[in-house]
């Protein structure tokens, strides 16, 4: 199985790819392409993987992810389809020198910006009404369209994906082993994982393996699973009415301390402060 590089199809003659998935499950293969992505989430939420770090996703998100940055989208399960508008463009797609013309100075900035991506935190309904267009335009629209989102993007709240940009392609057989790596982490984190487990299933010794991950990462593999455990009990925290001694224990975590520390940690608030009222969701 090939899972890296992963190629975006180009229609003939177009330079601007508009893609629409829409099916029970996003793609959920860890892959990376030269491409630069720009992606709203329409339906669906789960888990995004990129780079080194970990996100929740849900309707309405949107997420610039940079050219070949490893990523993958999470999906849960839910009734009917998931689907996501995304674009896929390179700094050339329009000439070499384009995106340098002094006209549109306004968006110079864009990728630098885009390359360790990000995900929107203002704007998001105006990029949402221009995203939701595309896909029905004609390729002149798409193209204004397009400059007037990126100038949109420069100037809005912006929070970074990842602070590791990978400096090369990661190979096939590499790509492999961090897919395998993943899959099982993605569904076993709420239980017990040890070193010795996932490092036969990169068939490594754990010392192999911890280098492995590292250097692929920028982080340790329990740094990775400590923050896969800690989004997904984000998720719960917003989503239901669960005690925070549950949603610990559904998260992966078997100690209430260690859950407390580890998610102010991160978070910069404790659990509680975090947690949103039962009213202000329902409202929301």
């Amino acid at each position: 199985m090939k899972v890296l590089p992963f190629k975006i199809a180009k229609p003939l003659n177009q330079n601007l790819i508009v893609q629409v998935d829409e099916s029970k499950m996003f793609y959920n293969q860890l892959h990376q392409h030269q491409e630069l992505q720009l992606s709203l989430i329409v339906k669906g939420q789960g888990k995004l993987i990129v780079g080194d770090s970990v996100h929740q996703f849900m309707e309405g998100d949107f997420f610039s992810i940079g050219p070949d940055c490893p990523h993958l989208f999470q999906s849960e399960k839910i009734e009917g389809q998931v689907q996501m508008i995304s674009l896929f463009f390179t700094r050339d797609s329009f000439g070499k020198d384009f995106f340098d013309l002094a006209d549109i100075e306004e968006i110079h900035s864009f990728f630098d910006i885009a390359k360790p991506g990000f995900q929107l935190m203002s704007e998001r309904e105006k990029v949402k009404s221009i995203l939701l267009q595309l896909p029905v335009q004609d390729k002149l629209m798409r193209f204004l369209q397009l400059l007037g989102l990126l100038k949109m993007l420069c100037k809005a709240k912006r929070k970074v994906l990842t602070d590791f940009v990978y400096p090369k392609k990661i190979g096939n057989r590499e790509g492999e082993r961090m897919q395998v790596i993943y899959d099982f982490v993605i569904n076993n984190f709420q239980h017990v994982i040890t070193l010795e487990t996932v490092s036969e299933l990169a068939f490594m010794t754990p010392n192999a393996f911890c280098r492995f991950f590292k250097t692929r990462t920028n982080k340790t593999f329990f740094q990775f699973l400590i923050e896969l455990r800690l989004e997904h009990s984000c998720q719960l925290l917003e989503d239901t009415d669960l005690p925070i001694c549950e949603v610990a224990e559904q998260s992966g975590f078997n100690s209430i301390s260690n859950y407390n520390r580890k998610f102010r940690a991160l978070k910069g608030v404790s659990p509680t402060q975090f947690k949103k009222p039962a009213a202000a969701r329902i409202t929301a």
